[in-house]
């Protein structure tokens, strides 16, 4: 027997969410956003020589503006969304650069630190609202402790990814595939042994950021250093124009299936009148 949810709950499902759905389209703009998240990183410190300090200032700045235009938002708007998602993912991996390269703190310490953070995160969201789920975002309470989480799983992706690449010594492209691996392994585990979906969707979030960060090194380091060599301008902006196109791409889709939704809505009302 199949049950159909009511056109009013899918509404204010749709028009309530502050998040997107997740579909291929989230994932692929996650991980192209931690790429650019890292390239852009190290072009404002490295390439413009702004220097540790001052990026992570600048950054800091545009990232609380975007959070708060987040926040004021009454629902999900991709663009809004996404360009706070590339802002957390620079200011996430330089809360790592800052205390492993400035505060000279191991990697493996940031590492149980984040790891920690993230787990009392969870805690305590879990506790005061009963869910962890991404699809429950439709509140100022719930939408903080989703923003802190993801600031915790950029740097804890930071600190794990630099662990596992610095001891392993893997290079850029056997990193990208061993964290594309264990992904699909999460994957595996949920859609052929039906494991807890909001588990795995947060351990594949956390490993989208080593992922994104070594497919970023593969493109813009030296080639003598096993990158492409393309550069960190020319990986950031490509990178950057995925992206545009995917959301403007989403913001269509989002817009078409609003409307309809609220036709159905509508003419659910006048029959039942």
């Amino acid at each position: 027997m199949t049950t159909t949810t009511p056109v009013s709950t899918r509404v204010s499902d749709l028009l309530l969410s502050k998040v997107p759905q997740v579909t291929l389209a989230f994932w692929v703009i996650k991980v192209f956003s931690t790429t650019v998240g890292e390239t852009a990183a190290d072009y404002l410190n490295v390439t413009l020589g702004f220097g540790l300090t001052v990026t992570s200032i600048v950054t800091g700045v545009l990232f609380l503006i975007a959070l708060g235009v987040q926040f004021w938002t009454r629902r999900y708007v991709p663009a809004v969304y996404w360009l706070t998602v590339v802002l957390i993912s620079v200011v996430g991996t330089l809360i790592t650069d800052n205390l492993t390269d400035a505060a000279g703190i191991p990697l493996w310490v940031s590492t149980i630190v984040f790891t920690f953070l993230l787990a009392a995160t969870f805690t305590v969201w879990y506790l005061r609202e009963r869910t962890l789920s991404i699809h429950s975002i439709v509140t100022r309470t719930r939408e903080a402790y989703y923003w802190l989480a993801i600031l915790f799983t950029f740097a804890l992706g930071t600190a794990a990814g630099d662990l596992v690449s610095e001891s392993l010594g893997l290079g850029y492209l056997l990193a990208a595939i061993l964290f594309a691996a264990v992904i699909g392994v999460i994957a595996l585990a949920y859609f052929v042994f039906r494991a807890n979906a909001v588990l795995c969707f947060w351990l594949a979030y956390i490993l989208t950021r080593p992922l994104g960060a070594s497919l970023g090194d593969l493109a813009s380091q030296p080639v003598e250093d096993g990158g492409l060599g393309l550069g960190t301008t020319l990986t950031s902006v490509a990178f950057l124009a995925v992206i545009v196109v995917l959301v403007v791409f989403m913001t269509i889709r989002l817009n078409r299936d609003r409307t309809q939704l609220e036709l159905e809505a509508g003419e659910a009302e006048l029959a039942g009148a």
